[in-house]
């Protein structure tokens, strides 16, 4: 993540936004009591989701970054033994097979370069009949413009790939449908 995108996500701006246009169109249906966040930069969107959804009673929010994690730790601080922040590589996903209802990815898939091992693992750490829910950027020339002017390291991710790659894992009731903001695009995927 670009200096311009770690500084944005710990914007109000960026909280309004999950709470209001994100955690409402991409979280639908069951999540479960136990959900875990991939790259979850300053806790934005555990706080939202949590805020939002009772029925969830653990949520680990994860990112490779020391310093986002120390930020999400203190965000999510109020909440109690129902969150934890970890530095965790998504990539290499240190849990057990089968452990969480929900995995989460929000707008940061594209940042882990090596999509396809993170999605894997992300299905791996599933419980038949969990859900991988999430949204991202398309690859277009916007978004790489973007990312080429913010000096972050990309590989955007056509939602066509993405589809074909979770198919590609044998998950089931796939949905990939245009978010309405910024050309992102809402996936969700069930083990």
């Amino acid at each position: 993540m670009s200096d311009l995108e770690s500084v944005f996500c710990r914007t109000p701006m960026w909280r309004v936004a999950a709470r209001r246009l994100v955690v409402p169109r991409v979280l639908e249906g069951p999540v479960g009591p136990r959900v875990l966040e991939i790259g979850c930069g300053s806790g934005a969107m555990a706080v939202e989701v949590l805020r939002a959804r009772r029925d969830v009673t653990r949520y680990v929010a994860t990112d490779v970054d020391p310093a986002m994690v120390e930020l999400a730790s203190r965000q999510l601080a109020d909440l109690g033994e129902r969150a934890e922040a970890r530095q965790v590589d998504a990539t290499g996903l240190p849990y057990e097979d089968a452990t969480f209802d929900t995995v989460c990815s929000w707008l940061m898939l594209h940042h882990t370069i090596e999509w396809e091992r993170v999605v894997a693992d992300a299905v791996r750490v599933l419980r038949p009949g969990g859900r991988f829910v999430g949204y991202d950027l398309p690859d277009s020339r916007l978004s790489r413009a973007v990312h080429t002017l913010t000096r972050s390291e990309v590989r955007m991710i056509a939602a066509d790939d993405l589809v074909a790659e979770l198919g590609r894992l044998g998950m089931r009731e796939l949905v990939v449908e245009p978010l309405g903001v910024a050309g992102a695009y809402r996936f969700s995927a069930t083990r």
